[in-house]
């Protein structure tokens, strides 16, 4: 049976000297992976169409014995070309997708979080890479986890208190123009990361190089 999905590829890797394996992050399958054979050979159908972040509409016929699957058709939506001209971009999109790789099962819908990083990839260009949109995206993930912050129990300053609720409720145009002092960029930090180390375990490697960035 051939399933269709519209998926961000996460990541990919090698398989054999001509196949690759695929990881998408998909609205109704969460997160599954494919192969997609013959994809390395000059002539592959899906040459050009698979690499970090593309989006794309694509079918795949699912293994009987494991859990990475056929890709048989990739159809181009939106390849994110910026990320290519700009490392601080490219860093903040691995450190998101690699979050969600780490609080997330394979192959259950994940239609909120799919969504959250389709926005947060397409609110990147325009401004340069800031902390603050780093910090936008955990909170925001963190609400659709059901662990949001309960802020009156927190020992943040009222200017922080008050930034995690606007970095809530902001998209990422009004995220991006938020200015924050050195203060608050190291009190936001501090308190994050504490909050997902004790909540997930653990943050992604790259976190401290991305919430370190210029703040202009």
């Amino acid at each position: 049976m051939i399933e269709k999905a519209t998926g961000l590829i996460l990541r990919t890797h090698p398989l054999t000297e001509t196949s690759l394996i695929v990881h998408w992050l998909t609205a109704e399958f969460g997160r599954l992976a494919t192969v997609a054979k013959a994809a390395r050979r000059p002539k592959s159908p899906f040459r050009g169409k698979l690499d970090l972040f593309y989006r794309a509409n694509f079918s795949f016929s699912r293994s009987r014995s494991s859990e990475l699957h056929n890709l048989r058709e990739v159809s181009l939506l939106e390849t994110h070309s910026f990320l290519r001209q700009e490392l601080g971009y490219l860093q903040q999109a691995a450190y998101c997708a690699r979050l969600i790789e780490q609080v997330s099962e394979t192959e259950t819908p994940l239609g909120p979080i799919f969504e959250l990083l389709n926005s947060f990839l397409l609110g990147l260009p325009g401004h340069a890479p800031r902390p603050q949109t780093i910090f936008g995206f955990e909170l925001k993930l963190l609400r659709e986890l059901g662990l949001e912050p309960d802020l009156p129990q927190r020992q943040l300053t009222a200017g922080a208190k008050a930034l995690v609720q606007t970095l809530h409720r902001a998209d990422w145009a009004e995220i991006s123009c938020l200015r924050l002092d050195a203060a608050q960029l190291a009190e936001l930090r501090h308190f994050l990361n504490s909050f997902l180390v004790f909540h997930l375990g653990r943050v992604p490697k790259g976190r401290e190089t991305i919430t370190s960035l210029p703040l202009s």
